[in-house]
């Protein structure tokens, strides 16, 4: 003879808490399908050592491409150069090329957008001091990529010419927007990325047989 007893259920609850991580050091991802299970290594083409590493923390920049326009012939004529593309060695240890590109990452859990402005700090200059008068650095088909739905993307400035040591706004995150990893290309592929970044050259400007170099200043702000 057995006996039962009641059996009585107790109320069980399960959780799952996340917190930014303020340590995070996201690397740079494929500009031509950014997968955060692969980053790559991208070629710096000014510094044999590599690109910058980026800011780290919970809004990140991450990498911005440098760019290089290579040897030229010195001109009388107006003329436009474009960037060379941005070489990589893919997570399979490919080397291959893609757009030219600038990676934010949002992982602070809040939601509350950011945005990212760049500046040129001076006109292309030699190292004897030579100035690369009228000469205008322009930017064409940015746009924003990401492994997240389209729907969270923040919005970019498509096309933008670069004044003198002024800040320009080309990426707003409202909020809600531009949380995780965000790649910012100019061009979709090789192909048009080597159309994505021009300077321009005024045929009157005096040139000199030496190398010019500028710098640009990318600058991530926790505000939409």
């Amino acid at each position: 003879m057995t006996s039962g007893g009641n059996a009585e259920a107790s109320e069980t609850a399960t959780h799952l808490n996340y917190q930014s991580n303020e340590d995070a050091l996201i690397k740079p991802l494929d500009p031509l399908l950014p997968d955060p299970a692969k980053p790559v290594s991208p070629v710096d083409p000014t510094d044999p050592n590599g690109p910058a590493t980026g800011t780290g923390g919970s809004l990140s920049l991450d990498f911005a491409s440098s760019f290089q326009f290579g040897q030229q012939a010195i001109s009388t004529k107006d003329k436009t150069y474009y960037a060379q593309a941005q070489e990589y060695v893919t997570a399979a240890g490919l080397k291959t090329s893609g757009p030219n590109y600038v990676q934010v990452t949002d992982i602070r859990g809040t939601g509350s957008g950011w945005r990212l402005a760049v500046k040129q700090t001076a006109q292309f200059q030699s190292a004897t001091g030579k100035v690369l008068k009228g000469a205008e650095l322009s930017f064409q088909q940015g746009e924003m990529v990401s492994n997240l739905s389209a729907d969270l993307a923040p919005t970019a400035v498509s096309s933008f010419t670069l004044p003198l040591n002024s800040e320009v706004d080309v990426i707003t995150a409202q909020a809600e927007k531009g949380m995780g990893t965000w790649l910012y290309r100019f061009g979709n592929d090789e192909a048009t990325g080597v159309k994505g970044i021009s300077l321009r050259v005024p045929g009157k400007t005096v040139k000199y047989a030496q190398r010019y170099q500028t710098a640009l200043t990318w600058t991530l702000k926790d505000v939409p």
